[in-house]
């Protein structure tokens, strides 16, 4: 009598590497980012030490530079949400010195009208300030061009219902998904976004081909699926899960034509789509009008999408 093999109820571990932009190691454990930070700011604290020593003692000079120091050195070796602190400082700045107000104004906010009183305009909070893209446009094959960070080739997948999969259906998704994982060479990103539905659309297609239908008890059910959907419809809370994969080139370097980077993302797309085939993972690219329609519903969430045919789990 054969025993089982325990190793078919095993759930499949692949070993996928956790930071591979990881920055490398200069010197010991630090980078060259904390090591030009920490040096720079050696030769800070050395020169004060030497423009100082004829008039102060030098143990009253280490505790006033104390916490100088550590405040340095906190910037140049902490870390917040996986990214340095001087970083995540001058992150903080920027959406600081950001206007948090934004309108859609390509000629520019215009002033208020001079009947306006003064007072009551000082009164308000600031103006708001004109709304720029941060890409310069799309190309003929779908790719954004985001300007100094180079080029973004978009694609929609489908999705995969891996909890009702065995343990060895489980085991060779997962492989394959590590596989692309593992081939990639360049940044890509997987956006899972949610947005509303319209299914008014799809309940008057079936009320109106029905009819069409060869047998009566086809039509009635039709007609009656059609009238579950139109009701569905009337709570306006569904909700569809979108998976976009997005892949983006680094700018080009002087001396290289513009648009390689976008010939290069739609290559690495259609990569992807190669390598998900074996995660049962359809990716489709987008062309111009659909990336366009894309970026235009991720400026106005709100929008209610019409339902498209799609995966198993597509709808949450």
């Amino acid at each position: 009598m054969t025993q089982p093999d325990e190793r078919a109820d095993t759930p499949y571990a692949t070993r996928i590497p956790a930071d591979i932009a990881r920055p490398d190691r200069l010197l010991g454990p630090f980078t060259a980012r904390q090591t030009a930070i920490l040096a720079v700011a050696a030769m800070v604290l050395y020169g004060g030490w030497w423009a100082t020593r004829p008039f102060m003692a030098p143990l009253a000079y280490t505790a006033l530079v104390i916490p100088l120091a550590g405040t340095v050195a906190a910037l140049a070796l902490g870390r917040r949400d996986g990214i340095g602190l001087d970083r995540f400082l001058l992150a903080a700045l920027a959406h600081a010195r950001t206007p948090k107000r934004r309108v859609h104004a390509p000629e520019g906010v215009p002033p208020l009208p001079g009947i306006v009183p003064d007072r009551w305009a000082g009164a308000d909070r600031p103006p708001p300030a004109a709304m720029h893209m941060p890409y310069d446009g799309i190309t003929t094959g779908g790719v954004l061009d985001l300007r100094g960070a180079g080029k973004a080739a978009l694609a929609t997948c489908s999705t995969v219902n891996f909890e009702l999969r065995s343990a060895a259906e489980q085991q060779g998704l997962a492989a394959g998904f590590a596989r692309w994982l593992n081939s990639l060479t360049g940044p890509t990103q997987l956006l899972v976004r949610c947005h509303r539905i319209d299914l008014a659309p799809l309940a008057g297609i079936l009320q109106q081909d029905a009819a069409a239908l060869p047998h009566p008890a086809l039509e009635q059910a039709a007609r009656a699926h059609a009238d579950f959907l139109a009701d569905l419809a009337t709570g306006g809370n569904l909700l569809g899960r979108q998976i976009v994969l997005v892949a983006r080139e680094e700018p080009a370097a002087h001396g290289v034509r513009r648009n390689a980077g976008a010939g290069r993302a739609l290559q690495r797309v259609a990569e992807a789509a190669r390598a998900l085939t074996a995660a049962e993972i359809t990716v489709t690219p987008l062309d111009a009008e659909q990336s366009a329609d894309l970026v235009s519903a991720a400026c106005n969430p709100d929008t209610p999408t019409p339902h498209e045919d799609g995966s198993e789990g597509d709808l949450a």
